[in-house]
């Protein structure tokens, strides 16, 4: 069995999808659509910069999707592979969870960009820059994690955003409990504590604003039936039912990413194989969460046709 898997927010980089596009017809397609869809050059900005404008939330959650479903129809078109045959699940961390309903035709690509451009701004928005923080907590589980998480709230919000593997949780809340909890962290079990470069706290009770602003345009969006079951962030369990995908990824936006069960939840049903679309983020906490599975990264032409000859 095979899951494919979408990265998410911090796989972005100046430069992305620049050979995918100029290598293939299928990647440039992916490209133009998301630019025509959002009225804006973002290609442009993946692919030229500057680094400072596509980092900003509103901009990387749509070109990392963008970079990820190009690679994927790369593969479906180029090497003759149609996921419904090839994938028993999809998954995504974060916004890659829109990129695995895009990929499972569950959300039109134009829809998904759009989605995911609200989905930004509304985070962005939710919470004044400079007021919440997020922190990578190293060589700790999730018990461990959420203990620090407590210890340093005094009243504030700190919690859990993202379980990603067994020695990888991040933290996110206001920017005070989570400086804390950084301070706290080596006495209470963890390796190291890092402060995360990102520009507001996501994954917390911090953005319901942003998920109230999400359940408007979720509502108003189209979504169908998986082409195979999503494994959704916040159930760790797959999912295929379009309503139910609609309100999970409303309730995604303030609860935690449950990654490394979600990994062990889908070797735990026969997935021995992962290939990961567009990055090389997921499969080193795939390895670390599961052993004996393999991991693949799709992100170049050779990547694509290597895999290609795999399947």
């Amino acid at each position: 069995m095979r899951a494919f898997i979408f990265p998410g927010q911090g796989s972005q980089a100046v430069g992305m999808g620049k050979a995918l596009a100029e290598a293939s017809p299928a990647a440039r397609a992916v490209f133009q659509e998301v630019d025509e869809a959002l009225g804006q050059h973002l290609f442009r900005l993946m692919t030229e910069g500057p680094e400072d404008q596509l980092v900003l939330t509103e901009n990387a959650q749509p070109a990392i999707m963008a970079n990820a479903i190009a690679t994927l129809r790369v593969l479906e078109q180029e090497g003759g592979i149609r996921l419904a045959d090839k994938a028993d699940y999809v998954a995504g961390h974060s916004l890659g969870e829109y990129s695995a309903l895009c990929a499972a035709g569950a959300i039109d690509l134009a829809t998904t960009a759009l989605l995911l451009k609200h989905r930004g701004q509304a985070m962005q928005a939710a919470v004044p820059v400079g007021k919440g923080a997020m922190a990578a907590l190293l060589g700790t589980d999730l018990d461990k994690a959420r203990a620090i998480a407590a210890a340093a709230a005094e009243g504030e919000v700190c919690t859990v955003a993202n379980d990603n593997d067994p020695g990888q949780v991040v933290i996110s809340g206001a920017r005070a409990a989570v400086e804390r909890a950084i301070a706290l962290a080596k006495d209470m079990g963890a390796k190291r504590a890092v402060l995360l470069p990102v520009s507001a706290p996501f994954h917390c009770p911090l953005m319901q604003p942003a998920a109230d602003a999400m359940e408007k345009a979720l509502a108003e969006a189209r979504i169908d039936s998986p082409l195979v079951p999503v494994f959704a962030n916040v159930t760790a369990s797959p999912v295929g039912d379009a309503d139910t995908i609609r309100r999970l990824l409303v309730e995604q936006v303030t609860g935690m990413v449950r990654w490394r069960e979600s990994v062990i939840a889908m070797a735990a049903t026969g997935v021995e194989h992962f290939v990961e679309f567009g990055g090389k983020v997921l499969g080193p906490m795939v390895k670390r969460s599961v052993a004996d599975v393999e991991v693949t990264s799709a992100v170049t032409m050779d990547d694509i046709e290597t895999l290609a000859k795999s399947l």
